[in-house]
């Protein structure tokens, strides 16, 4: 009997399988979410600026509603534009 290793697949067996979402604030040991950091709050919104859902980014309801609330604050300030063609 071949062993797992002798076999060769014709396609990557790790397709179909998906990753587990986590929420990078509890996992990293976040403690505070900055509104004035442009940057961070960028990687959730998507290219025409909206704000991304919890079931894309993998946020838990505590932390999404943090950075939903950053976001406008940063948007009140001009830190973030409210809508944009390209904004990535």
């Amino acid at each position: 009997m071949a062993s797992r290793d002798d076999i060769k697949f014709l396609s990557n067996p790790k397709i179909g399988r998906k990753q587990k979402k986590y929420c990078r604030f509890t996992k990293y040991d976040i403690k505070y979410l900055d509104y004035k950091d442009p940057d961070f709050l960028s990687q959730f919104l998507n290219e025409q600026g909206k704000i991304l859902p919890r079931r894309i980014t993998g946020n838990s309801l505590k932390w999404q509603r943090r950075v939903s609330t950053a976001i406008k604050r940063a948007r009140q300030l001009a830190y973030l534009p409210f809508v944009t063609d390209q904004f990535k």
